[in-house]
């Protein structure tokens, strides 16, 4: 059986807190920006860089990098190319994933806002919204069209709209593109940071982590971190698929209990088979994700991940079908530019799917769970990781599965097995 996204979104916040991010209602105008304090002068580049460092603000793009840290060394790397540029990176590729066109679509002065304010502290001459939704290109576009001239103080901002693709919001596939080429990753290094946009030091950006330095910019690092854990202050949006269920797209702080999740989201912790953490990247959990907290380091000590924020909860699909199908995605989605990556993810799909359909044999496991170990970092970009990471997480939680599967026994693929070409799609706002 195939699963596709229901044609509504539910919006929501955990209780007890203000949400950060999140609003109700049509499109954000300036007016209604302003109201809230948006486009505050700024005192000094250096102050803000200070309280933006001591707010731990961590990317919400997918790796969990300090933004404080590429911003001021993209400030110093600039200062010595003698410019510098910073992109807004909304190309959102991940399928299960919808944060970014909501805030781009429905506060695009908030993003706009936060582009300004990382540009005045990376002392930046230009900079870019870079996404491939035509209807958060015409978002940022009108809002840029509502400011005077003085906003920006004279810094270059241009929309760029680039085709789809999972690997297409890969910074350094953002720079190529940005630069005139196809939005494919490039050999590191050179990373953005060293050489960009231009060939100047290039801060990239994903939108919703610009957007949270108005926030720090108006309350400071304190209140920032007043919501979250030490090592993963802030709140953060979620974007929630599966369980049978319309997505979710809800803002919580870092630390929430899993179960928590669900209950917003309405879910029974009965049903819960596993998960897939982090979009398609982080990989699969089975049913001890219910004992977890949602923040970098209790993930990243299970081996997995937040990733941009998309978590597909499993409950009446097969696990092991679910990463077949993840895996024949990247098998077609891959940059088809490194060798390892583009047969790696072929073959991993090719044993998945024949696990999924009963047919495959033990030595196909024991390819496949090699192939998990030594393919892993060898590609230009994440795609190939990310492959590996379902494979491996695949065998090491669910193999009891993988038993029943090489036994062709399993009970929910034998009624209908779950394929989709991109699993758990939102396509809906």
């Amino acid at each position: 059986m195939e699963t596709s996204a229901a044609p509504a979104i539910t919006l929501g916040t955990s209780a007890g807190f203000t949400p950060r991010l999140l609003t109700v209602g049509d499109r954000e105008d300036r007016a209604a920006y302003h109201a809230t304090g948006g486009y505050q002068p700024l005192a000094g580049t250096d102050q803000l860089l200070d309280e933006v460092e001591a707010s731990g603000l961590l990317g919400r793009g997918g790796a969990g990098f300090p933004f404080a840290v590429k911003a001021r060394t993209v400030r110093d790397n600039g200062r010595a190319a003698g410019g510098a540029a910073v992109v807004a990176n909304g190309e959102e590729g991940e399928p299960a994933s919808i944060k970014d066109r909501w805030l781009l679509r429905h506060r695009p002065h908030l993003i706009v806002d936060g582009l300004r304010l990382a540009a005045l502290m990376v002392a930046a001459d230009r900079t870019y919204a870079y996404v491939s939704d035509a209807e958060s290109a015409h978002s940022v576009e009108a809002a840029l069209a509502e400011l005077g001239p003085d906003v920006f103080g004279g810094i270059s901002v241009e929309v760029r709209m680039v085709e789809s693709g999972y690997v297409a919001g890969e910074e350094t596939a953002a720079v190529r593109a940005l630069n005139g080429g196809p939005a494919k990753p490039t050999d590191k290094p050179p990373r953005p940071f060293q050489e960009g946009v231009g060939g100047l030091p290039t801060l990239v950006s994903n939108v919703e982590t610009l957007a949270a330095l108005p926030f720090v910019q108006r309350n400071g690092a304190a209140e920032f971190r007043s919501l979250g854990t030490s090592a993963s202050p802030g709140s953060f949006l979620l974007t929630v698929t599966g369980a049978s269920r319309p997505p979710g797209l809800y803002e919580v702080p870092h630390g929430l209990p899993f179960t928590d999740l669900l209950a917003l989201h309405g879910v029974s912790t009965d049903s819960v088979r596993g998960v897939l953490m982090g979009g398609y990247f982080a990989g699969l959990l089975d049913r001890t994700v219910l004992d977890i907290t949602l923040d970098h380091e209790t993930l990243r000590d299970l081996g997995s991940g937040l990733g941009n924020g998309a978590v597909t909860v499993i409950t009446d699909d097969c696990p092991l079908a679910v990463a077949a199908s993840v895996l024949a995605y990247f098998d077609r989605e891959n940059a088809g530019q490194c060798g390892s990556c583009f047969n790696g993810t072929a073959a991993m799909a090719a044993v998945a799917g024949a696990l999924r359909d009963g047919v495959a044999t033990v030595e196909d496991v024991a390819r496949l769970r090699r192939w998990s170990v030594v393919l892993r970092g060898r590609g230009a970009c994440a795609t190939l990781d990310a492959a590996t990471n379902i494979a491996a997480t695949l065998l090491a939680h669910f193999p009891d599965l993988v038993q029943a599967h090489l036994d062709n026994a399993c009970a929910t693929c034998q009624s209908g097995a779950f394929t989709a070409e991109r699993p758990y799609q939102v396509e809906a706002l």
